[in-house]
């Protein structure tokens, strides 16, 4: 790949950038308030001492005082990278260990960064140049790398997208096996995969790679729920218990008067319902669009089913969409307007955490705007008012780049990729395959049986 030493510099770069932007509040000691007030909170150096790492205990294994988690509520493979990078900070000091956990995870978050933009560009085909650099530049990138350990699985998931696009699903599959045991969403992925499979026939590469998903996942889980099970449990009763988020459609309707959103048995009912009615939509799109979607579109639409509906929805989600929404729609403009939306969250996100943590009603818009026109920020935060605002920014921009890409599935003729006769640069065995079982090849067939 020409571009690779670009888009490796590129991506470099912008980890640098997005380190520097993160500087404030790390001299600081990520005190809550210096971060939030400049939008450079991270989890990660807290977390050092509120998981008990500090401590040298082991996630899963050792619990730690806590009044609603007692284990890391992570799921195993980023548990294990804590604890990786824990082991390796051990030789400094204690005043500056906790720096130094930080610094290390940021290094290697910037490596996975530069593994996501190289494997996303590699299956991009023909806009190998142009899709990386879309990845690489995006502001979402700069300003959420390192708020959390997402990276890990985004990474890892791009790596299994790229392994499929070169033809090997069992590789593809331990890769994306691996990806779900550093995060959930990643699972959401066999969906298309299997559905795309079932329309071109492809019985034997579907069952190499769900067999080698199951491989991967087992491998990091396995020994873990063997000999610690109770910890290992943690994330799934956390994620079943767990409340609205801030950045959840859901905390928008609680606070309109909408009764499910107070109860969490209903808001799991009715926040996985609507998922599986959009998720059936998408099985739907997949089987009866007329030209057979390409496996990042359903891939994108999928996870966007996924996140619109969820009571939890931080700041960071934005990298689990990035590689997904540029290979599904590499188009600049739509792509700009999302991006903008999701930094008018990022930044509303912390200023409504400032005035929450001040407890006070924040600036109103009026004064938001003109505070920030002044090239200040607001000293004591934003109100629900300006907040609400910022979520359905993010809300409607991701939507809206959905509906666009359901457009270029329906009309092939205006997505981008398929210019000049390309099919699915990322599909591999998909790419340019025909199809065996669609609703329009069953109608044809029950035709062709129902003629005397």
């Amino acid at each position: 790949m020409r571009s690779l030493p670009v888009l490796t510099g590129v991506t470099a770069l912008v980890c640098v950038l997005g380190w520097l932007q993160k500087r404030p509040c790390a001299t600081a000691g990520f005190d809550f308030v210096k971060t939030t007030t400049r939008a450079c909170y991270t989890d990660i150096y807290p977390l050092y001492y509120v998981r008990g790492l500090n401590d040298g205990k082991v996630p899963y294994f050792d619990s730690f005082a806590g009044d609603d988690i007692t284990y890391v509520e992570y799921p195993a493979l980023s548990g294990f990278f804590m604890q990786l990078v824990a082991t390796l900070v051990r030789p400094f000091g204690v005043e500056t260990r906790g720096m130094a956990f930080y610094n290390v995870t940021v290094l290697l978050l910037a490596l996975l960064a530069i593994v996501t933009v190289l494997a996303t560009a590699y299956v991009a085909g023909r806009k190998t140049l142009r899709v990386g650099l879309m990845v690489a530049c995006s502001p979402a990138l700069l300003l959420t790398a390192y708020i959390n350990w997402d990276l890990l699985a985004v990474g890892l998931s791009a790596l299994a997208l790229a392994a499929w696009a070169s033809k090997k699903p069992l590789l593809a599959g331990l890769l994306l096996g691996l990806a779900i045991a550093a995060k959930f969403y990643p699972l959401l992925f066999l969906g298309p995969l299997v559905l795309l499979c079932v329309r071109t026939g492809q019985w034997r590469a579907m069952g190499r790679m769900v067999a080698g998903t199951a491989i991967g996942w087992l491998v990091v889980n396995l020994p873990v729920m063997v000999f610690a099970w109770e910890g290992w449990l943690e994330f799934y009763s956390f994620s079943r218990s767990r409340g609205i988020d801030w950045g959840s459609i859901f905390f928008y309707l609680r606070d309109h008067g909408v009764p499910a959103a107070n109860n969490t048995d209903d808001l799991n009912l009715l926040g996985t319902g609507t998922f599986l009615v959009l998720a059936i939509g998408i099985a739907i799109l997949a089987l009866a669009a007329p030209t057979r979607p390409r496996l990042p579109q359903l891939m994108f639409l999928v996870l966007v089913a996924f996140m619109l509906p969820n009571k939890v929805w931080s700041p960071q989600y934005v990298l689990w969409l990035l590689p997904l929404a540029v290979l599904a729609r590499p188009r600049l403009p739509a792509f700009i307007v999302w991006q903008a939306g999701e930094v008018i969250y990022f930044f509303g996100i912390w200023w409504y955490l400032l005035a929450v943590h001040h407890r006070q009603p924040g600036a109103d818009l009026s004064t938001t705007v003109s505070t920030l026109l002044h090239f200040d920020v607001p000293p004591g935060g934003i109100d629900d008012s300006v907040y609400f605002l910022a979520l359905f920014a993010r809300f409607v921009t991701v939507l809206l780049l959905a509906l666009l890409v359901v457009l270029d599935i329906l009309r092939p003729s205006g997505d981008a990729v398929r210019e000049n006769g390309v099919d699915d640069p990322a599909g591999g065995i998909l790419d340019g395959a025909p199809d065996v079982i669609s609703l329009r090849t069953l109608r044809s067939r029950r035709a062709v049986a129902a003629t005397p």
